[in-house]
């Protein structure tokens, strides 16, 4: 049920008790020298004051000139009592008490509820000396309180629910527009990167070496090709990586272009997640060296203690200071948060620059 239908609902039924309590009071007063005029000028004020409230209840908030509205209910209830035969809080209470219980607290609300039905017993025993009725009305005030507070909190509660219902939603579009970012700059970078690096290189051999142009350029279409299997993948929001693939694609990539790799991984099995976080960490500094650097040799390796693995990442040619971290390392710092664990990546040793991730092993 939505709010809306929620709200016409919970407005229906109070609109329905209200009138009936108005029928009620109307014929429950005898016409003769003018108490049926004065009873419905009291049950007009009883009815209005309670409208004001309660549809400012149902939008959850407090009606305008708040607490007056509530102490115009209270008197309109009770003060036409020693002007009517028989009195009118009998029939008008249990709409004050609905009042009560919803804005005031439920302790301070409770009592006054208590007061209400301690004072109508009294009322109702000393005109009728019947404990049936006395009974009935006594009771009558809390329970129809209580259903008039139960519609309200109804209402309220599912607008909330609504509300954060929407908030997730936003919530979760704003997280997947944030992953396919970070994916297409994570994945798509160190193909572009090869792509370029490859056309350069097929370039400069086109002439002197064209058999080498030509494998230069069967790989390049190769790369191209996964860089559109890569945007497919990240549209569909599958991104099954292993660390050692990526381990073995890096390498070939280096090599290609001139760089001298060693790779050392550790044979531990990896959650999922982590796997994935490490993998990533790989192609994003390996796109950086490329990019960024003239390194001319990198180690990949990874070890494991405490129930953690440690990748690191070295190499030989420190970036140029740049201000603060890029979104790819941002992202990488994400992933490995995720996994549990952390990444750094500053310059080490002389114009070396060194990028680790640890993770849960």
């Amino acid at each position: 049920m939505t709010s809306s239908s929620a709200g016409r609902l919970a407005s229906v039924l109070i609109t329905a008790v209200s009138f009936a309590y108005t029928v009620i009071a109307l014929t429950y007063f005898e016409w003769s020298a003018g108490y049926g005029a004065a009873a419905g000028v009291a049950v007009l004020a009883v009815i209005s004051t309670h409208y004001l409230n309660m549809r400012a209840g149902l939008s959850g908030r407090r009606p305008p000139l708040f607490p007056l509205t509530l102490a115009l209910q209270a008197v309109a209830t009770y003060l036409p009592d020693p002007l009517l035969p028989g009195g009118m809080s009998s029939v008008s209470a249990p709409l004050l008490a609905g009042t009560l219980l919803v804005f005031l607290p439920l302790r301070w609300g409770g009592a006054l509820v208590g007061l209400m039905m301690a004072y109508e017993g009294v009322a109702i025993w000393v005109i009728f000396n019947m404990w049936v009725v006395t009974l009935f009305y006594v009771v009558t005030i809390p329970t129809t309180g209580a259903m008039i507070y139960a519609l309200v909190r109804f209402t309220r509660v599912t607008a909330d629910l609504e509300q954060a219902r929407a908030e997730l939603a936003d919530a979760a579009v704003l997280k997947e527009r944030l992953r396919i970012s970070r994916d297409l700059h994570d994945g798509l970078g160190r193909s572009l990167t090869a792509i370029a690096l490859k056309g350069d290189l097929a370039s400069r051999l086109l002439e002197r070496d064209p058999v080498a142009a030509r494998t230069e350029v069967g790989e390049l279409v190769q790369v191209a090709r996964e860089a559109a299997q890569d945007v497919r993948q990240v549209a569909r929001g599958y991104r099954a990586m292993s660390l050692a693939g990526e381990v073995d694609r890096a390498v070939a990539l280096l090599e290609s272009s001139g760089i001298g790799v060693q790779a050392h991984l550790a044979d531990v099995a990896l959650p999922g997640r982590s796997e994935e976080a490490l993998a990533w960490a790989v192609r994003e500094a390996v796109t950086n060296l490329l990019r960024h650097s003239r390194a001319t040799t990198c180690t990949i390796t990874t070890s494991a203690k405490d129930g953690r693995l440690r990748l690191e990442v070295a190499n030989d040619g420190a970036p140029p200071a740049s201000g603060p971290p890029g979104g790819g390392l941002t992202g990488l710092a994400e992933r490995a948060a995720q996994a549990g664990g952390s990444c750094t990546a500053a310059p080490a040793g002389a114009g070396g620059f060194l990028l680790a991730m640890e993770v849960t092993a």
